[in-house]
């Protein structure tokens, strides 16, 4: 198996072909998503909260107050998918928002009572739920996985 996800299974003469198996972007991009979709169907779709709008709040509930833009840059999530899930938290009344003081062009987003009483419950449950998927995994490999992590978000990120 190749390590550069491309040179696998090309013959001579072939163009080159990417082997999504090996593609570090693709498994990456494939493992969040599984594990979103895990995390939705133990535990956020009996709350009817959609992974988007889990993003939001949780953001919110670990850096109050934040403009939709802060949420957005926090959560690398596009700002349509951030303004959709805005607008559904909001029509739950899970969300406060208030024009800003020192700009009046932004909207400052917190947690509305509501909105924090349904982010302690869902805490304990996602913390759960990360730890049945990381069960059985060796803690010098976890802690291996997440400085490895941290370096390949520093790089793509740069």
């Amino acid at each position: 198996m190749s390590t550069d996800g491309v040179t696998d299974g090309v013959a001579d003469g072939d163009e080159p072909k990417l082997n999504l198996q090996s593609y570090l972007p693709y498994r990456m991009a494939v493992l969040s998503e599984v594990v979103a979709q895990g995390l939705a169907r133990q535990h956020l779709n009996r709350f009817h909260i959609a992974i988007p709008e889990w993003r939001v709040l949780a953001t919110l509930g670990a850096f109050s107050p934040l403009t939709a833009k802060a949420i957005g840059q926090h959560s690398r999530m596009h700002k349509t998918k951030v303004s959709r899930a805005v607008t559904a938290l909001e029509a739950r009344s899970l969300l406060r928002s208030e024009v800003s003081p020192h700009d009046r062009r932004e909207i400052n987003l917190w947690l509305s009572e509501e909105g924090q009483e349904l982010y302690r419950q869902i805490v304990p449950l996602a913390h759960a739920y990360q730890a049945e998927i990381v069960a059985g995994i060796d803690p010098q490999d976890l802690e291996t996985m997440t400085r490895t992590m941290e370096i390949i978000f520093q790089r793509a990120d740069a």
